[in-house]
């Protein structure tokens, strides 16, 4: 079993974080919102520690991210403490640019990182298991995770 991301932020500001993803996304139950979170730290992380691997996080995930983004102050603390800030560049859900071997490639990478994957999060963008209000994708390698500053060489 892989370490938690929970421990990349200090306990009030993951339950901050916690808490405006909840009120962004209502539907979901409460119980699955430091899941959520967590993961997205995970994936952070692993976007920071791999990056020119391009990482891509499920609708799921990416609506965690969306709740820590918005907390300005401890994201780029936390990017400062991973070595590099991982920028977000939102793309539409469209589940026909599902690509499975990108999720598959992102969570392994998260594991190789250290992370434990919960892959009930990392379903589809029309999965229904976990009713987000994210109006957001990222399905395409192209590079919608840019960490800053680019890896050297």
């Amino acid at each position: 079993m892989g370490k938690s991301a929970r421990s990349l932020l200090r306990p009030d500001e993951f339950a901050s974080v916690c808490a405006t993803f909840r009120t962004d996304n209502p539907d979901v139950e409460a119980d699955d919102a430091p899941a959520i979170v967590a993961e997205a730290l995970a994936f952070v992380a692993a976007c920071a520690q791999f990056p020119t691997a391009r990482l891509v996080p499920s609708r799921v995930v990416d609506a965690g991210w969306h709740a820590l983004i918005l907390h300005t102050n401890t994201y780029a603390d936390l990017c400062r403490s991973l070595g590099c800030f991982v920028h977000h560049r939102p793309e539409s859900p469209d589940p026909s640019r599902y690509n499975k071997d990108a999720i598959g490639r992102s969570t392994a990478l998260i594991e190789e990182a250290g992370y434990s994957v919960d892959l009930d999060l990392w379903g589809p963008p029309d999965d229904d298991l976990v009713a987000v209000a994210a109006s957001c994708q990222h399905s395409d390698d192209s590079g919608p995770i840019v960490p800053i500053p680019k890896p050297k060489g």
